[in-house]
């Protein structure tokens, strides 16, 4: 659950990683087996970390914890060295483009304010800075002559342009993308790509679930390998091929 309009936090503490885990263990309520095991990250605060593994590793479900969108059941995991959820103003979350309903009637500008949601009371309406702040980031998403287009006349790519657009109207210092460039065209790709090298440039932290083995060292500092819930060690992960990376929309 987002709580909204909390009293803001320093982001990140002084001195705190952008995210820390310390033996994390998450389950769903219906498996038999937890979906991540024992999992241990210090991310600092500033960097890139790619989340690396197969259909099912847990890469999905460590970022909907961090996120609080999951409970985590044994260890520690800390956002901007504080619990999940105390200052969610600071984090930005990138679902996959098949948890949301895209058939929903709203507009790409619309959905792009959401992002600003995180900052507002229940009542309070937004203002002209919060559309004038989504409509710089459907810009910087090369998206500002769709933004009045239903967000259901979108194509894959634009609807993952939107989702990014969303989450950079939040303007957090940590993102949390779950698959961004899956499975989207070249143009996507490259403006996906100028963004977030633009975000870093900025000292933003990004974290991201990825398939996209052939781009780990030029577009991300280090990389957490999973399979299975559970840490592998780099050297043993050479096996992690493209065809093991198909599209899915639970990971």
């Amino acid at each position: 659950m987002i709580r909204y309009h909390q009293k803001r936090t320093q982001c990140p503490s002084a001195g705190a990683p952008a995210m820390e885990a310390i033996d994390v263990t998450v389950s769903y309520a219906d498996a038999d087996t937890p979906a991540l095991r024992g999992v241990n990250l210090i991310v600092p605060a500033g960097s890139r970390m790619a989340l690396v593994g197969p259909n099912g590793a847990g890469k999905s479900t460590l970022l909907k914890a961090a996120v609080g969108l999951l409970p985590v059941t044994q260890g520690t995991l800390r956002v901007h060295g504080h619990a999940v959820g105390a200052n969610p103003g600071c984090v930005a979350y990138l679902p996959q483009r098949g948890d949301l309903d895209w058939h929903f009637p709203l507009s790409v500008r619309k959905l792009v304010l959401t992002g600003r949601y995180v900052h507002l009371g229940w009542l309070r309406r937004p203002s002209a800075r919060d559309w004038e702040i989504a409509d710089r980031a459907l810009e910087q998403m090369q998206l500002s002559d769709l933004a009045e287009r239903q967000i259901s006349q979108l194509s894959g790519g634009q609807q993952q342009r939107a989702l990014l657009a969303r989450a950079l109207a939040q303007e957090a210092d940590l993102l949390l993308l779950d698959e961004p460039l899956n499975a989207v065209d070249a143009t996507t790709r490259g403006v996906v790509a100028d963004v977030l090298r633009a975000l870093h440039a900025q000292g933003k932290t990004i974290i991201a679930a990825t398939h996209e083995l052939e781009h780990l060292e030029t577009e991300f500092d280090a990389a957490l390998y999973l399979v299975d819930g559970r840490e592998i060690r780099e050297q043993h992960a050479a096996h992690l091929g493209d065809a093991t990376y198909d599209e899915a929309h639970h990971d």
